[in-house]
């Protein structure tokens, strides 16, 4: 006979209290973890997600019955939603139809979030203040099939070199699967397609400086299967990243986790749980809380693009929404 199910409770976060359904349904059955076990977790790492998604719409990625059931990618905060929940309206011209997005200001509305069976958070580059106008510009690391760890190492090595010579603070993180996300604060004075643009600028010095690890080739089935996509397309309008602290869906419960850049040495993504990174994040606190002290103009980089159109060099996306 099967265990009788919990009862709901009723979890306090601030000034709120959130309603928890269904909080011994197992979501990660590799190391039987629960919904609320997941509550507990973004809990334990308040600051930090609050941090990573304030005034940033934020797309959901739902798990209803687990990461082993079927995901749901959700813009639209639904009906019935709490008064108090943060959102912001987003207008998608290719479809011509808006959104209300989740908006997060306060711990609760992530707990919320969970509530409703989300368990990755996926926040756009740009604030609520004036959602076209990124203000951070982000670097994925994104590594081919037959791309091992240590390539993603050297590649992260050189992405710093260069970070480091046109004056950015680049703020590294796990991406929580196989790769290596880096973020930068940036002014917010141009919109995507220029961030794009200088994102992708950066890519191509970064695969100048090494050949043999990087490319920067559009189509996937045109590149190199050992060599790191630095995926300059992330800066595009509506596209998202999982951010700082987001745990991924997956079946041990990995997390996105900020690291410095002497742990890229030695770092093990698989080793970054919910189950280890809120003792990390107690130790040592949130690693991207200076990040808004940082800021960066991307007109180096705008600059290296026009060079690099000048001498015939092509944009194969050209802002392109597709899947490489």
């Amino acid at each position: 006979m099967a265990a009788p199910k919990q009862p709901a409770i009723e979890v306090t976060v601030g000034e709120r209290t959130v309603r928890i359904s269904s909080p011994d349904r197992v979501y990660f059955p590799a190391i039987g973890a629960t919904k609320l076990d997941l509550v507990e977790y973004y809990r334990s790492v308040g600051p930090g997600i609050v941090n990573a998604l304030r005034e940033r719409p934020c797309m959901l990625h739902r798990f209803p019955k687990g990461v082993e059931g079927d995901k749901v990618h959700q813009k639209r905060v639904p009906a019935g939603a709490p008064p108090w929940l943060g959102t912001v309206r987003l207008h998608f011209p290719r479809y011509g139809q808006h959104a209300d997005e989740l908006c997060v200001t306060e711990l609760a509305e992530v707990v919320w979030a969970v509530q409703m069976s989300t368990v990755e958070f996926h926040p756009w580059n740009s604030r609520r203040a004036d959602t076209e106008q990124p203000d951070e510009w982000r670097i994925d690391l994104d590594p081919m099939p037959d791309c091992s760890f240590d390539t993603i190492r050297r590649v992260a090595g050189v992405a710093h070199e260069v970070l480091d010579e046109i004056g950015a603070v680049g703020w590294p993180k796990t991406s929580g699967g196989r790769g290596i996300h880096i973020y930068v604060r940036i002014d917010p004075t141009h919109g995507f397609h220029d961030v794009r643009r200088a994102a992708l600028a950066f890519a191509r010095e970064v695969e100048r400086r090494s050949p043999a690890d990087v490319t920067t080739t559009w189509w996937r089935k045109d590149r190199d299967p050992r060599a790191v996509f630095v995926d300059y397309n992330q800066n595009a309008r509506d596209h998202t990243m999982a951010a700082a602290y987001s745990v991924r869906g997956f079946p041990d419960a990995r997390v996105s986790t900020p690291i410095t850049w002497d742990e890229i040495l030695d770092v093990d993504p698989s080793a970054l749980t919910i189950r280890t990174v809120p003792d990390r994040f107690a130790a040592l606190g949130d690693l991207h809380a200076g990040i808004d002290d940082a800021v960066f103009s991307i007109s180096t980089l705008l600059e290296w693009a026009e060079r690099d159109e000048r001498e015939g060099a092509v944009d194969p996306g050209h802002d392109d929404d597709r899947e490489p």
